[in-house]
């Protein structure tokens, strides 16, 4: 930031300082934005916050902080009404979003299909017991010991990248004299409304083969044509925290206009088609996602519409939520460990409050310049509020966990805070950066509370250290 030399110039400076336009001041800072927090989570005695009926103080004595909260009745939950309001459809939950082998038998249980996109996600997925054929392997640069393995258990379907990848799979798959099933990852040229790193299916990225250049083309007659692969359909992922359904409808024409030049010009159909996933959530007030039903409404009235004027059958279709069912079910729960209120110029005060984890528990606001809330979570106050940043434990100014939140003024050391929204991503994209251990993951369901994946110690950090 510049040196401000005049009054006008103090104020620009400071503008940054002010509340988003979204955020308003709240007249409570107690009361809970249920859009925020799943289902199970309330205010009860003293202002505590709860999950399934078991307050943070006790979450917090027992397991520790930082630690992701994950409300278990919440997640099935979401399972289902994905499940249910896309019932003609193979509903696959996204591991990315998180994954671990207690996740991936909710997931199952609940009805759904696991997309896994790494052998290391494969392999919960296996450790887990999931039906070899309700896997499905993606990933845009596997390994031939993550191939091998896929055709060995038997999974549902390879989601193919390149054309090196098809080769390498061919050749695999002659070796077992067994066709891979395969879906083609194409990339309809679609500028998704999100996030640059998180928008998939323009044509300037790393995934699928292009559509407009005529290579997905080129690699599905190739794919026709070997014996050893079997082409399932064609796959394609616009991007990931979209709330618009525009860009699925542009995608689902380009995709089912190419899925109708294969029909013509080898004569096979393919019978299935996979729209990806990419379903926004509420991090904070400003967003407004559409639930299953009405996703599953708009996607299944593009798909028939645009079918119908192509006089193409509808095919098979799937979807592969992640965020949208595992990201609303988690929030972390952290400890205060100081305030500062720093005065700058122009008589501007910011509040920074510290917590016990940061980027290693959550980069997403590093990464992607993401907004989350929070709330005072071990008490109620009668304080009123200001405004105030969140911040991390690390050797870095960009550590932000909440960017802007109202808090009670009286916060101070000791005082627990609960971040909603961080189901998805945030353990999965978890880091030891400072030598920091990652958290542990906690299940609450039914007033009882369980590790489902333990805390890192310095000692696990150490055992990795061959010196």
């Amino acid at each position: 930031m510049r040196i401000p030399e005049h009054e006008a110039d103090i104020l620009d400076a400071y503008q940054g300082l002010r509340a988003p336009s979204w955020l308003r001041t709240p007249t409570d800072p107690n009361t809970l934005v249920s859009a925020l927090w799943s289902a199970n989570v309330e205010r009860a005695a003293g202002g505590k916050l709860q999950v399934a009926g078991v307050p943070v103080t006790a979450l917090a004595r027992e397991h520790g902080t930082p630690a992701y909260v994950v409300d278990e009745d919440d997640f099935r939950s979401r399972a289902r009404a994905f499940r249910d309001a896309f019932s003609t459809y193979t509903v696959f939950y996204a591991g990315k979003a998180f994954l671990c082998t207690e996740v991936a038998r909710w997931v199952v249980a609940e009805g759904l299909h696991l997309d896994v996109c790494s052998g290391g996600e494969l392999a919960v997925a296996v450790r887990a017991g999931v039906p070899p054929e309700r896997i499905g392997m993606h990933g845009n640069n596997k390994s031939d010991t993550e191939l091998v393995r896929a055709l060995d258990i038997g999974v549902g379907s390879i989601v193919v990248d390149s054309a090196t990848e098809i080769e390498r799979l061919s050749t695999l798959a002659a070796q077992r004299h067994v066709p891979a099933p395969v879906l083609l990852r194409v990339t309809a040229g679609v500028e998704a409304r999100t996030h640059a790193y998180v928008a998939t299916a323009h044509e300037d990225q790393k995934f699928g083969f292009s559509i407009r250049g005529g290579g997905a083309l080129r690699a599905a007659l190739r794919v026709v044509r070997d014996p050893n692969l079997l082409l399932l359909g064609l796959h394609s992922h616009i991007g990931s925290q979209i709330f618009d359904t525009t860009g699925f409808e542009v995608a689902t024409r380009r995709v089912l206009t190419l899925h109708g030049q294969i029909a013509s010009q080898t004569g096979y159909t393919c019978p299935e088609l996979g729209l990806g996933g990419g379903f926004g959530i509420a991090y904070t007030t400003q967003d407004d996602p559409q639930s299953p039903r009405q996703l599953a409404w708009h996607l299944s009235s593009i798909v028939a519409d645009e079918c119908r004027a192509l006089g193409l059958a509808v095919p098979q279709l799937s979807v592969e939520p992640g965020r949208s069912i595992a990201g609303p079910t988690t929030f972390t729960l952290y400890e205060v460990g100081s305030v500062k209120r720093v005065t700058l110029d122009a008589g501007v005060v910011r509040t920074y409050v510290s917590v016990d984890g940061g980027m290693s528990d959550n980069i997403r606001a590093a990464l992607y310049d993401a907004d989350y809330s929070c709330t005072l979570a071990s008490r109620a106050s009668d304080a009123e509020p200001v405004l105030a940043r969140v911040v991390g434990k690390h050797c870095e100014s960009g550590d932000v966990v909440v960017k802007d939140e109202y808090l009670p003024g009286d916060v101070s050391a000791g005082d627990l805070l609960a971040v909603p929204g961080t189901g998805a991503y945030c353990r999965s994209l978890a880091n030891n950066y400072n030598h920091v251990p990652r958290p542990a993951v906690i299940a609450v369901r039914n007033g009882r509370s369980r590790v489902v994946v333990r805390r890192e110690t310095e000692d696990d950090l150490l055992r990795l250290d061959v010196g």
